[in-house]
């Protein structure tokens, strides 16, 4: 007679207690990695769980998912599995998958405005201390197990982060680390550097690319001659080059051939009054964003030009929902990883927003959403990331599940903004055929939820173990090894 099954317990037989049950990890990876892994054997079986595959079909019911040796080695009608030797049989009735998330805009440090108070924003400078320990672990914990950094600050630390967690050494995702911001004069941070030409913009390039970066990122002060220079070398290096731009506008940098625009809509400048060649205006992109209404002749010619182009745009919908006042909703979940000082940092911006007399955020919000869709519907490759950078309201893993959430509200179905935030990022990054979806040959890069996120969305947020080259990490005790620390490192 088959052994009784228990929801997301590796059914090894009649005596089997709860930490017998926990899987034996794998010797290649460090103690510290595999406290933290719940899953580990040759052959594990997904049995009878919902797949959602990320190619924004529909959901299908009742599937087997066969992992074997780090790869997904078939998606079949579901089955009860007998238990043998070197197979792991998850009973997964009530539980969906999806792909690992592809976070095209995740950071790996907090930005910091010290002596923030009730009374005020802080004291300068802005300083931007590295979370190398935390960040990678709440990207995986909330089911990222691919990103970009989207701008590096501390560029070694990233490189190597890389290195030790590729080699089994430490916890988290697989990282496209993103070189230093390509940034001029007038920046607000100290800790970038300042480009003094396109020549300059060059040799960065090519340094960073000899020392193993594999994206670059162009920034607020760059002029059209340095973000040029930078993309053509970039190019040479088979590299893609993104931009959080001001100074130069969404057209003219699509003009130049950059692969990637950030942050939705939101700072594009080129409809601002006092817009100057290579300066970044004061406005920052609100009246572009205001005028631009998705079936204005503005709007679709800079859609047009995008799409023509094969311009991405990156939708980080989390970092602006934070300009709304009363949004995103307070999760006690996000609260615990925060260290006090960043809790009271965040509370304090927050309940300034509430004090604030009524602007226009929730109008430019719901634009940004609109011009999204527009985008999208047109042929557009949207990606999504939640730029989690030092809010409270926006940390990794959790901002990559809220920008899901979002994507639904801005008028994806839920399977399409998953497709979103899986396999439009895995073809951007030109690993389509490894990452970013559920079928025989792809990386076993895996999401287990309970609930049915392609019914409702919330479902997302029910993270319960998360599959990386096939081994199955424990999404609760990632969490809670980093309670109290977001913020400190």
């Amino acid at each position: 007679m088959r052994i009784a099954r228990c929801l997301l317990l590796l059914c090894l037989g009649p005596a089997s207690s709860l930490s017998s049950l926990m899987a034996q990890p794998s010797p290649s990876l460090a103690p510290v990695v595999q406290k933290y892994v719940r899953v580990n054997s040759p052959r594990t079986v997904l049995e009878h769980v919902r797949v959602i595959d990320g190619t924004g079909k529909p959901a299908v019911d009742d599937q087997n998912v066969v992992i074997e040796n780090g790869k997904i080695a078939a998606v079949q009608p579901g089955a009860d599995v007998p238990t043998s030797s070197g197979t792991t049989v998850l009973d997964l009735r009530g539980y969906s998958v999806f792909p690992g998330i592809v976070g095209m805009h995740d950071h790996l440090y907090y930005i910091a405005r010290p002596n923030r108070n009730a009374a005020g924003p802080g004291e300068p400078p802005v300083l931007v201390p590295q979370m190398t320990f935390s960040s990678p672990r709440l990207y995986l914990a909330g089911g990222v197990t691919t990103l970009r950094t989207t701008g590096s600050v501390e560029t070694y630390a990233d490189l190597n982060l890389r290195r030790d967690i590729d080699a089994g050494q430490l916890p988290g995702p697989h990282i496209d680390v993103t070189g230093p911001y390509l940034e001029g004069p007038n920046s607000n941070f100290l800790q970038m550097h300042a480009l003094t030409g396109a020549d300059d913009a060059r040799r960065m390039v090519n340094y960073w690319a000899d020392q193993g970066v594999t994206s670059f990122k162009a920034y607020m002060n760059i002029t059209r001659d340095e973000l040029k220079a930078a993309i053509e070398e970039a190019h040479k290096r088979g590299i893609k080059v993104t931009g959080h731009l001001c100074s130069v506008t969404y057209k003219e940098a699509a003009e130049l051939g950059i692969d990637d625009l950030e942050h939705g809509f939101y700072v594009n400048t080129q409809l601002d009054p006092d817009k100057k060649p290579d300066l970044c205006p004061p406005t920052g992109g609100a009246p572009t964003l205001e005028k631009m209404t998705p079936d204005s002749p503005e709007a679709k010619d800079l859609i047009a030009t995008l799409v023509k182009d094969h311009v991405a745009v990156t939708s980080t919908l989390p970092v602006f929902e934070n300009t709304v006042p009363g949004r995103p909703p307070l999760q006690p979940r996000q609260m615990a990883v925060l260290t006090a000082e960043a809790r009271d940092a965040y509370l304090y911006s927050r309940n300034a927003r509430l004090a604030a007399p009524a602007g226009k955020s929730l109008e430019m919000f719901k634009r940004d959403m609109q011009l999204e869709k527009a985008f999208s519907d047109a042929g557009g490759l949207l990606l999504a990331g939640p730029d989690p950078t030092g809010n409270g309201g926006t940390l990794p893993g959790f901002g990559d599940q809220r920008e899901i959430e979002l994507l639904v509200e801005a008028g994806f179905t839920p399977v399409q903004a998953i497709q979103i935030a899986t396999m439009n990022g895995a073809v951007y990054m030109g690993k389509q055929n490894q990452i970013g979806s559920i079928a025989a040959g792809r990386n076993a890069d895996l999401v287990i939820v309970k609930g049915n996120p392609a019914a409702r969305i919330e479902d997302i947020e029910n993270v319960e173990i998360v599959f990386k080259d096939g081994v199955g990490f424990d999404s609760q005790k990632l969490i809670e090894s980093v309670q109290g620390r977001y913020g400190e490192y």
